[in-house]
């Protein structure tokens, strides 16, 4: 795994667990207090927070599928996962495998103890 790629990887992997709560929030303290008391002014920021790191996760996303040249199927399952509440969790969980797995990787080919 060359430099470019792994630090594609390692920024999709630090703004998917703040996605993936985001997500939840608005739909615990947003949407359900609005319906139950009259708080309503959680909404708004918190809508405006989570459609901004949603938003930047898809890049992040993009950005890995070009740089890592991930299979489309794999890019729709984590595409799916920052949309699945608490999902993005799974997702993160992941990413953690698969940036471990190619700093491993990177590590054995620059020792020579592999020819991947």
């Amino acid at each position: 795994m060359d430099i470019k790629t792994a630090s594609a990887l390692h920024r999709l992997r630090l703004i998917s667990l703040p996605e993936a709560l985001s997500f939840p929030a608005l739909l615990i303290f947003g949407s359900l207090l609005m319906r139950v008391s009259d708080i309503d002014f959680l909404m708004p920021p918190l809508g405006a927070l989570h459609g901004l790191l949603f938003t930047i996760y898809v890049v992040f996303l993009l950005d890995v599928w070009v740089k890592a040249k991930w299979p489309l199927k794999r890019v729709a399952l984590f595409f799916l996962l920052a949309v699945v509440p608490f999902g993005g969790l799974y997702g993160e969980k992941l990413l953690k495998k698969y940036e471990a797995d190619g700093v491993i990787a990177a590590r054995a080919r620059a020792e020579g103890t592999v020819d991947a």
